[in-house]
């Protein structure tokens, strides 16, 4: 920043801050600091009404307008640029293009600590060592000094504090002393090491031709951006693809990003990048420590680490040398944050490997209709793995049609015996039902009176152990019912099936096999997921269960059965994207099956065996699917032939939500932009959640650039509207829900 001449009004800083409003704030630098000193990325604290706040200088300075009276920045935290060029940049744009507060983006890619003002260093410890050749017998007058000093001259190394703590008590005065006559020197050194854990060099796997064919077209591009689909076939090797580019990325002494859609997925993918990089690699998601999550972040701002691996958010971590984004199962809908500041972090990652100009890889075995729109014009480079890697085969897939047949449980009698016959050969089953709990409603007998939540248009779901019910869309949550309050009768039934009661009916079945239960429920405690899915490869397990977290991504080479328990709840939805998802996590969850050198089966339970999306998945495959599906898409004008963005809006009050919505219409079509269609506005799918009523107003245009021509002067404009100060709204760009 320069600094202004003496005629001229002061110079002001611009500064970012986390608050919903649009726009960036002025204040005078402090008085102890030079203008020219302050930095962009730098982090400020800054008076904001009564209180303070923490902020990011994001512009070149301003000048002040005469007559406005401003305050002073309070503090300077960063002695350098916390964020680099680079990534503010990105933080730019990603404000820009999903119109959302600026300060509120920047703060949703810092990690906690860094937002609550702590200082962007490693935390580090004192380290204690004694002086070499101290005679210990001068100190026989002071026991302590002399326990001490003994302890210290056993521990070459030296001893931090808490270590000292453990021997000797109360050694801090006596520890003074020490220091004073200059037989103990003090260190600082990291409280968090990095470490690798690579012991020797491990086999690795021969490239088939079409994973050879894929590693050499994607190097072939890596001095420049370029944007590879990856689509392979469930079990056919995408990783060991991204490990071979890693590999030749970490040579050229640069780093990369993986970034994974789950928690779940990164604990594999950690273990295996370690067994093959003898480099530092660390992980970023939200299971991790407040410090932990800072020094991951720091690691990778200095270039410490070579490999980050995290989900959504780490998308904006800085990094010294970054060459090298791969985005893995790029068609999950978890990487689109769905509140708050509401991005998609493989949009994001794109954007971001075009402003390094370097490569970004989208790996999936079942490509989002986006993607495959976007190769199929040009944009991206396609790759495909069509085959298993190795001695594998594909699975057979079948249909089971249950109609008029008896159901135990949720099992049908041709499941329960395929599932019998592969545990007597003393392999392993999986049974797949995307809905958690013991049954999502509670039933009177007499009366027909269902256990409804109060806040939401939503039943309260069954939690048997626990005897509990449960919203699973507020958290709303009460003792289970032991008589119907609406006629006093007993008979209360639980209708529908959740993972909780399926396991309690293969129990029952299978009183002689070990069962490995996988959702929500069961992996809410720190290690747990990570120990089930250790169990499950150890093979002690005999049948698994559990819902969309056991079906992703995961290498089970023992199973050779996966059951679908009911995939029929999401084959009739009024969201458009509900059938690509469908056909996502049916071959995503066939994916599991016969992986390693045993054939795999895969049993799927329905009473619409005639569907044509089953037809189409299970005779032809997911990619005769996506062509199908896009052509349905272009045919009605849906994306990725159109682009969307959706304005929600809800209040306590149910008419507020469509007053709000319905003055947005009349501005929207005041700016007069007519290649945009206005619908709405409507009632939500669910209208009433968590006590509030909900309404949505949804925008539509075939270019991007018209909708955008619209939004950034509209979203100023709701800002300023009175009636949209009496409910909450937000607005979605390229939303991928529509509830």
């Amino acid at each position: 920043m320069s600094a202004q001449g003496v005629k001229n009004p002061p110079s002001l800083l611009s500064v970012a801050l986390p608050t919903p409003l649009r726009r960036c704030f002025s204040y005078l630098p402090p008085k102890s600091i030079a203008i020219e000193d302050l930095l962009l990325g730098q982090r400020v604290r800054v008076p904001f009404g009564n209180s303070f706040k923490i902020g990011i200088i994001v512009e070149n300075p301003a000048h002040a307008v005469e007559g406005l009276k401003l305050k002073r920045v309070q503090d300077v935290i960063d002695y350098d640029t916390l964020l680099p060029s680079d990534v503010l940049g990105l933080l730019c744009w990603a404000a820009e293009y999903y119109q959302h507060s600026l300060g509120e983006v920047i703060a949703n890619a810092l990690p906690v600590l860094l937002r609550k003002g702590e200082p962007a260093k490693l935390k580090t410890v004192q380290l204690f060592r004694l002086i070499p050749d101290c005679d210990l017998s001068e100190l026989h007058k002071a026991p302590k000094q002399t326990q001490i000093a003994q302890l210290l001259k056993s521990n070459a190394q030296g001893l931090t504090a808490d270590q000292l703590g453990e021997h000797v008590e109360n050694w801090r005065a006596s520890m003074a002393k020490l220091i004073e006559k200059g037989w103990v020197e003090v260190s600082e050194q990291r409280d968090y090491a990095l470490t690798v854990n690579y012991h020797q060099k491990p086999s690795v796997p021969e490239l088939n031709s079409a994973q050879a064919a894929a590693v050499k077209a994607i190097l072939q591009e890596s001095q420049q951006f370029s944007v590879s689909l990856l689509e392979g076939v469930t079990g056919s090797g995408k990783t060991e693809v991204y490990l071979r580019v890693i590999e030749d990325i970490i040579a050229k002494g640069l780093q990369a990003l993986v970034l994974v859609p789950e928690i779940a997925l990164t604990p594999q993918l950690i273990s295996r990048f370690q067994r093959r990089f003898a480099v530092p690699i660390v992980a970023m998601h939200s299971n991790l420590s407040e410090r932990e999550r800072l020094n991951a972040w720091l690691f990778a701002k200095q270039g410490e680490v070579r490999v980050v691996i995290g989900t959504r958010s780490a998308v904006f971590t800085p990094f010294k040398a970054l060459g090298l984004i791969v985005v893995d199962e790029e068609h999950d809908a978890s990487l689109k944050q769905q509140d708050g500041f509401r991005y998609s972090a493989r949009d994001v990652a794109v954007r971001r490997a075009q402003m390094l100009n370097i490569p970004v890889i989208l790996g999936s075995a079942t490509a989002s209709l986006e993607s495959l729109h976007n190769a199929l014009q040009g944009r991206y480079h396609y790759l495909s793995l069509p085959e298993r890697a190795g001695t594998a085969v594909h699975p057979e897939i079948k249909l089971l049609d249950v109609r008029s047949k008896p159901i135990h449980d949720g099992l049908s009698n041709l499941l329960i015996d395929a599932l019998r016959q592969h545990l007597q050969r003393g392999q392993q089953v999986m049974l797949f039902l995307n809905r958690r709990g013991f049954a999502p409603t509670l039933l009177c007998h007499d009366c027909g009176w269902v256990s409804e939540c109060k806040r939401c248009d939503s039943h309260m779901t069954l939690h048997f152990a626990q005897h509990r019910l449960r919203c699973h869309h507020c958290g709303s949550e009460r003792p289970m019912d032991t008589q119907c309050p609406q006629c006093g009768g007993s008979e209360l039934i639980p209708i529908g099936m959740g993972t909780e009661r399926i396991e309690q009916a293969l129990q029952a079945l299978f009183p002689e096999e070990d069962i490995v239960r996988v959702d929500r429920d069961t992996t809410r405690r720190k290690g747990a997921l990570e120990k089930k899915l250790a169990t499950i490869k150890e093979g002690k397990r005999g049948i698994l269960l559990g819902t969309q977290m056991l079906a992703k991504g995961h290498h089970f080479p023992n199973v050779t059965l996966v059951g679908v328990i009911d995939i029929d709840q999401g084959l009739f939805s009024s969201d458009f994207r509900a059938l690509e998802r469908m056909a996502q996590l049916i071959t995503q969850v066939a994916g599991r099956a016969g992986r390693a050198e045993k054939p795999g089966e895969v049993l799927i339970q329905t009473h619409h065996p005639q569907h044509p999306l089953l037809q189409t998945l299970i005779n032809q495959g997911y990619s005769a699917f996506a062509k199908q599906a896009l052509a349905e898409r272009q045919a009605a004008q849906l994306p990725p032939f159109s682009y969307l963005a959706l304005l929600r809006a809800e209040a306590v009050d149910m008419q507020k939500p469509y007053e709000f919505l319905n003055e947005a219409k009349g501005l929207a079509l005041q700016l007069s932009v007519p290649q945009v269609l206005i619908s709405g506005p409507v009632a939500a799918p669910m209208e009433k959640r968590a006590g509030r009523f909900r309404a949505q107003l949804l925008l539509q245009a075939n270019k991007r650039s018209e909708l955008h021509r619209l939004l950034k002067p509209w979203v100023v404009q709701l800002e300023q509207s009175k009636s949209g100060r009496k409910v909450r709204w937000s607005l979605d760009v390229d939303p991928i829900e529509m509830y």
